[in-house]
């Protein structure tokens, strides 16, 4: 059996399923475009190659393996994106969580399958067709789900809306144990700048107390009032719009003391070395064309 257990997101970690580019697929039209960003790069012609994204990624996966980390890939489906396995699930303490993706995007699960088949099917949750949760939108902090989501009631109408009430309300039903805190984010299907497509697009958690946070992709002041007080301003390291557009929230933890970063993210990198992380550069800025970045290219198994 496939031993599961994440608690938070800066656990040592010991197993990922890393998403993959091989074979990812032509160029998409506009119109197949999920996100304002891959539509902005789409037009202008700077859409990234499947060369370029398949050579980023083999520098995150030599990282990781560097690190003791056992890497899975999933499946290849030929002519298919497969980079952000963050949207397939997510785990919470040692039960695996199937997110309910675009419908466009579902047979990505099917690649996965040699894994899940290996977990006790005790401990895989499926949700019904009409719970929305993708794991971008989930995030852990030991006793805290922090929940991504969008709370207008225009919610059908955004492609870039990923996490619904049903969805909370799924999450808070499943794990009662938990406290989970809903985020009502900013969405745009037009301007990548003002659009928080996953709560991880705007902040995550680093170290024991740490986190970087983008206040503007939130809809609520109150929200952003809530973490500052959790976490102390102190410990936030705010980033700008144009930060936000770059990722800069979308870096990953391999433990409380190492972050896998761009290497263009040259003001938080000196800022995290500051603060005494050891900071893994990698080229990864072709895929954060797609506005996805490294914490959505993974889906952790198993931290300690």
């Amino acid at each position: 059996m496939l031993t599961l257990n994440v608690k938070n997101e800066t656990g040592k970690l010991l197993a990922v399923i890393l998403g993959t580019a091989e074979s990812n697929g032509p160029t998409p039209t506009a119109e197949e475009a999920y996100d304002p960003k891959s539509l902005a790069h789409i037009l202008d012609g700077s859409y990234p190659t499947e060369a370029d994204m398949r050579q980023e990624m083999a520098q995150f996966k030599t990282v990781l393996e560097r690190y003791g980390v056992k890497v899975y890939r999933p499946t290849i489906i030929p002519e298919v994106n497969q980079i952000f396995t963050r949207d397939i699930g997510f785990v919470i303490d040692d039960y695996f969580v199937k997110s309910n993706i675009l419908p466009d995007r579902a047979q990505e699960w099917s690649a996965i399958q040699y894994l899940i088949k290996d977990i006790d099917p005790e401990k895989v949750i499926m949700a019904p067709d009409e719970v929305h949760m993708e794991g971008g939108d989930v995030i852990l902090w030991n006793d805290y789900i922090f929940v991504g989501t969008y709370l207008g009631a225009d919610y059908s109408s955004f492609n870039t809306a990923r996490t619904n009430r049903l969805g909370i309300a799924f999450i808070q039903e499943h794990f009662p144990h938990k406290k989970v805190v809903a985020f009502d984010l900013i969405k745009s299907m037009t301007d990548a700048r003002a659009n928080a497509l996953h709560l991880d697009c705007c902040f995550q958690p680093i170290g024991q107390n740490k986190a970087i946070i983008y206040p503007g992709g939130f809809r609520n002041p109150d929200d952003v009032a809530y973490l500052r007080d959790l976490f102390g301003s102190e410990n936030l390291f705010e980033i700008t719009a144009e930060e936000m557009y770059q990722m800069f929230s979308n870096v990953f933890s391999i433990s409380e003391q190492v972050i896998v970063s761009e290497r263009q993210f040259t003001r938080l990198n000196d800022w995290l070395r500051a603060t005494g992380f050891t900071v893994e550069e990698i080229a990864y800025h072709e895929i954060g064309k797609q506005e996805g970045l490294l914490r959505c290219s993974t889906l952790p198994l198993l931290r300690n």
